[in-house]
């Protein structure tokens, strides 16, 4: 596997944090209901988390001797997530913060392997460590929908 398909996929990835990112952002600004307090309060320490994600993604690109994407024309081009307009309660943000993280686990642990098979370790202990945190917000997501 050549470094340019594994960088081509960490820009997909890269891609979809910051829609992810976005999403988030208008879960917390826009959220309403009995909820409000305890989703408002989660989705800013989400979208915090997220914001560090794509620092890392981006400077891991620039490692492994790659250009980071960072236009929004290109994000929005790139991303298998798609940007979530006019959500106000609960059901309808934890419901897309859900599907949005069921895409990100599917992408990191494909370039999980992509990263094993060519020997990136760095690459691959990032991904491991982003599944599994994410892995525990499914499950809390699915629970709070519950």
């Amino acid at each position: 596997m050549k470094n340019t398909e594994l960088i081509d996929k960490l820009n997909v990835l890269l891609s979809d944090y910051q829609i992810y990112y976005q999403n988030l952002r208008g879960f917390h600004w826009n959220i309403q209901g009995k909820h409000f307090f305890q989703l408002h309060e989660k989705f800013e320490e989400l979208y915090l988390d997220t914001a560090a994600k794509v620092d890392d993604i981006a400077e891991r690109i620039l490692t492994i001797d790659g250009k980071p994407l960072h236009s929004f024309e290109d994000y929005v081009s790139t991303s298998t997530i798609k940007a979530k307009k006019n959500v106000h309660d609960g059901e309808g943000a934890v419901s897309g913060i859900k599907s949005d993280l069921e895409e990100l686990v599917k992408l990191q642990t494909e370039i999980k392997d992509m990263a094993g098979e060519a020997g990136d370790n760095a690459t691959e202990d990032l991904m491991i460590g982003y599944n599994e945190f994410q892995q525990k917000v499914h499950w809390m997501m699915k629970a709070w929908l519950k």
